[in-house]
């Protein structure tokens, strides 16, 4: 494949790299940058307006494949991540069966090899995510399991989380944790809260969370070189008790989805399942401070937990639904709109956050906007507004609570692995 993009905005952090360039792609690499006539030999696209920047990695997603393929499967979800943007991301390992033993990673990459969307995946540290006995990580990372969780599941058990922190220290891969404390949340669904009350729900509290990580980083501060990773954060005190671990340990960091800084629990009063998630929306005063941490920094990573449902799933009352909701096609738009517009970050910030960070986290190739390097490109139209509209999402589900919300900055295409995507967001 072989294109010429005319007049592209470009910018890329980790290359210093800001302007307006032509951009030759030859074979699936950059061949050069600048001011480039068409030699008749390349498909020549006009970028006037367009910008592209460092492909765009979500290191949170559940691709339900093997086992709910109803709900989503490599195939759909590849095609959702590249309609919002995303040229790479990370699966989780609550699939059915778990990623627990290196057949179902095999099965994975040959499911996901050679698409524009790189899919990599995370393992489970525990035996069946059932978190009283260590998954075999040696076999697991082997295998290229590029990180360690029970997602879905915390990881209680402090022997094996132990074990999992020292195998992360010792093999330079990071422990991602869900974290929870069951018999703290017990049969919530939703944030505790004067919300909660008024619609007599059983609630999650923020100790639930709190608590979790507090007891985390005092293990992790205890092993030299271990590598923790809280995912999807929801509580303003787990952003104070974060910013202050940061201080002395560059090795733990922690993420937080578009739903978490955009939407209270009082959106589960008008969205009902299509709000409910785990960890659950909270409150005002939570969502100004990971505001403040996405601002600060202590906040490395923006990602989705793009979670799919079936609609008869969601339909059921507040308890028997289950958590999660889509959001992979959203997440530029949100994250834009209510970050970037407001400025809470710069838009150079959202790029370290949705493809630097979560690479380097991962250890994985961090992209670069330079000639002879692989293309991979993510192309925004940064001052188009749009209206998200569930019948152009291409995952299988339609689980979100972002239904017609009106945002900036939209998805135009991805390049990546000699193949491009047209978005039709």
């Amino acid at each position: 494949m072989n294109l010429l993009l005319k007049n592209i905005g470009i910018i890329s952090p980790k290359d210093n790299l800001k302007g307006i360039f032509d951009v030759f792609i030859k074979d699936g690499r950059i061949e050069s940058i600048g001011s480039i006539d068409s030699d008749g030999n390349a498909q020549v696209i006009d970028c006037e307006g367009l910008t592209a920047v460092p492909g765009f990695f979500d290191m949170h997603v559940h691709f339900r494949d093997p086992g709910q393929t109803e709900k989503e499967d490599i195939d759909s979800g590849v095609l959702s991540a590249a309609n919002g943007g995303f040229t790479g991301v990370l699966c989780m390992p609550n699939t059915k069966p778990p990623i627990d033993n290196k057949e179902v990673i095999e099965y994975i990459n040959d499911k996901a090899r050679g698409k524009i969307v790189d899919v990599v995946v995370s393992a489970c540290a525990s035996k069946y995510r059932a978190g009283d006995e260590l998954a075999d990580l040696n076999e697991l990372y082997d295998a290229g399991a590029m990180a360690l969780t029970d997602d879905g599941s915390p990881l209680l058990n402090e022997e094996v989380l132990r074990k999992t922190l020292e195998f992360t220290a010792s093999h330079n891969v990071p422990f991602l944790q869900h974290a929870e404390n069951y018999k703290v949340s017990g049969n919530g669904a939703m944030h505790k809260g004067k919300v909660s009350e008024q619609m007599n729900v059983e609630g999650i509290p923020y100790e639930s969370e709190t608590q979790t990580v507090r007891n985390d980083i005092a293990m992790a501060n205890s092993i030299t070189g271990s590598k923790y990773h809280v995912q999807h954060l929801s509580c303003g005190e787990t952003v104070e008790i974060l910013r202050k671990a940061r201080k002395t340990n560059e090795n733990i960091t922690c993420e937080a989805c578009p739903h978490h800084f955009v939407l209270t629990d009082e959106a589960v009063v008008k969205e009902g399942t299509n709000a409910k998630m785990n960890p659950p929306l909270r409150e005002d005063e939570d969502v100004e401070k990971i505001l403040l941490g996405l601002a600060d920094g202590t906040i490395d990573v923006i990602c989705t937990d793009h979670a799919p449902h079936t609609s008869e799933e969601k339909s059921r009352n507040i308890y028997d639904a289950p958590f999660g909701i889509v959001g992979l096609e959203t997440c530029v738009g949100l994250t834009y709109k209510y970050l970037v517009e407001t400025e809470v970050i710069t838009f150079e910030n959202m790029v370290e956050k949705m493809s630097d960070n979560p690479r380097r986290i991962l250890n994985l190739p961090r992209i670069s906007i330079v000639e002879g390097e692989k293309a991979n490109l993510t192309i925004l139209k940064r001052d188009e507004e749009w209206v998200v509209v569930t019948d152009k999402f291409k995952t299988k589900s339609r689980n979100t609570p972002f239904s017609g919300y009106k945002l900036k900055c939209k998805p135009y295409a991805v390049i990546n692995n000699d193949k491009m995507h047209l978005s039709e967001l």
